[in-house]
């Protein structure tokens, strides 16, 4: 057994370095994907919302007939928010999340990964009551203010666990399954819009913010009954509590071989890691991201640029312009009868694609996905400008522009958008993994507020009015990220996340397709004659654990 200073049954062959997995645990790492139906819910519904005539009647004081929504740069046949309350609306959500996305890698290391999410929700539900209960600019501004604290902890955390408690060779489906269900959230949030888009009283928008409750009460539930991350606890220096979450991960005995084979790897390379960079003080620990040469693949400097660049690449794709402002930007198009069922129709697509990547991104990788996914992109973007751009009145060219958009989504939802979440659960080491994870999801977030706050002035009519000339900057943004996926992005799938830092050290994101296990952890750190973990390794994990 574990603890005490008693060593770990270790192995030198790279292919027993995991324990066998039931059909009951698989469903374990798969529940915790259930998060992104509450971030996917939130991201969605706004979009209808602010398209809603109660709702704008309500929180700008006007009639449809006051002239003063023709300044505001609204549909003829409609009416809309001004720019700067749209921009406001959205966008604060996105700066709730940057803050909580940063706080959670420090909460998720003191309290656990699992907690942490627990607790993201409770604070996500005090948000969205407030918002539900609102009927003032004021007060709905503050409520998804809070609600983005509680999305940024989550976010932010539920990558961590699910790459951290995931079978390797089904951690980057296990990981999709989360962007799965944020399509699945954004899709439930377009039939709620659609449905209530036409009442007359406030249930046309409060119904839809109250639904967002439901999800994460099921979420945070659900989470009492599943285990802690075996990594946090081996972080904490709780060797025999890693053994016992580990083995109901696996469905094994936590004393089994097999349990303990996979065990002494982890620890193995926890003591590699603060060999290389120890701890030290709060501050030191922070700093611990920003260490090593920008010019090494395995620098901590190199791992945090690299996540958090490619959360902000995500976000360059331009998708968030469809599900946050695609109503308002199809009423704008002027030929578009129902711009909330194109926008249902665009959230199906995205929903029926994204299953696509639980095979490919296995099959094939996470580097060829990304990079050709962002190739795909681009040339869907440029049709979409250019189109728009020559013969836009046209209702014909119009519905070009939407099968391409529908398109674009395809692509996005098949590739960057699970893509870009899979990778950063596994590129960083496990003395800063929270922490890493927490300040790429900060980038998405980041990005997000910027482009949640900017977009309404590119693209509404009395504003910079670009209408479809805003894909020539989504298409241009995608030739950069085709390139940064082809020089920067490594291949990572079928390995553990212990192997990753192998490859990381020995070889770059070209070649890394190209690379096989040789050795183990283990092995490296020191085996006894009889195959058993050095124990003062171990005695050495568990003494600065507990000082943490």
């Amino acid at each position: 057994m574990p603890g005490g200073g008693v060593g770990l049954v270790a192995t030198a062959d790279t292919g027993r370095i995991e324990a066998p997995v039931t059909l009951k645990a698989y469903l374990m790492c798969a529940f915790a994907a259930f998060g992104g139906i509450f971030f996917g819910y939130d991201s969605g519904y706004i979009s209808g919302v602010l398209g809603m005539n109660y709702f704008v009647h309500l929180y700008t004081g006007l009639d449809p007939s006051d002239p003063r929504f023709a300044k505001s740069g609204s549909d003829p046949k409609g009416f809309a928010l001004p720019s700067w309350q749209k921009s406001l609306i959205v966008s604060i959500l996105s700066a709730g999340t940057f803050f909580g996305a940063l706080m959670a890698g420090d909460i998720a290391d003191f309290t656990g990964r699992r907690t942490t999410i627990i607790l993201g929700c409770i604070v996500f539900i005090i948000g969205v009551i407030l918002q539900t209960a609102s009927s003032s600019y004021g007060l709905l501004v503050a409520g998804r203010l809070v609600a983005g604290f509680g999305i940024g902890f989550v976010s932010a955390i539920i990558i961590l666990y699910m790459s951290e408690i995931a079978p390797k060779k089904v951690r980057g489906a296990i990981v999709s399954g989360y962007q799965f269900c944020i399509t699945i959230g954004l899709l439930l949030a377009s039939c709620v819009d659609y449905g209530t888009q036409n009442y007359t009283n406030s249930g046309s928008y409060r119904i839809p913010m109250a639904i967002q409750m439901l999800w994460a009460i099921i979420l945070a539930v659900g989470l009492f009954f599943l285990p802690e991350s075996p990594r946090y606890f081996v972080k904490r220096g709780k060797i025999d509590r890693a053994a016992e979450v580990l083995g109901r991960l696996r469905g094994q005995p936590h004393d089994s071989e097999l349990i303990q084979t996979e065990l002494a790897e982890i620890v193995a390379n926890h003591e590699y890691e603060l060999q290389v960079i120890p701890q030290g003080s709060y501050f030191s620990s922070w700093a611990n991201c920003f260490k090593g040469s920008l010019f090494h693949q395995k620098s901590n400097l190199r791992r945090t640029i690299l996540g958090t660049s490619l959360q902000m690449m995500q976000q360059w794709t331009g998708i968030n312009f469809i599900f946050y402002f695609g109503t308002t930007f199809f009423q704008q198009l002027g030929t578009i009868n129902n711009p909330f069922l194109i926008g249902l129709i665009t959230t199906l697509v995205n929903v029926c694609s994204t299953p696509i990547s639980f095979y490919t991104i296995e099959r094939f990788g996470r580097r060829s996905l990304l990079i050709w996914g962002a190739f795909g992109m681009l040339v869907c973007e440029f049709i979409v400008a250019i189109a728009g751009t020559v013969d836009g009145s046209n209702p014909t060219t119009v519905k070009a522009e939407i099968a391409f958009i529908c398109i674009y989504i395809f692509f996005f939802a098949s590739t960057w958008g699970p893509g870009a979440w899979v990778v950063i659960g596994e590129i960083f080491p496990l003395p800063i993994r929270s922490r890493g994870v927490a300040l790429s999801t900060a980038s998405n977030w980041l990005w997000n507020c910027i482009i949640a706050v900017i977009t309404p002035y590119m693209v509404d009519t009395d504003k910079g009015n670009l209408g479809a000339k805003v894909f020539f900057v989504w298409g241009a943004l995608c030739v950069g990220c085709f390139i940064y996926a082809y020089m920067l992005i490594p291949e990572t799938k079928g390995l553990s996340l212990e192997q990753i830092d192998h490859m990381l050290e020995e070889t770059n994101a070209r070649n890394s397709s190209k690379w096989v296990p040789h050795s183990t952890f283990a092995s490296e750190m020191g085996l006894t004659d009889k195959g058993i973990l050095a124990p003062e390794i171990v005695a050495d994990v568990e003494r600065k654990g507990s000082v943490v």
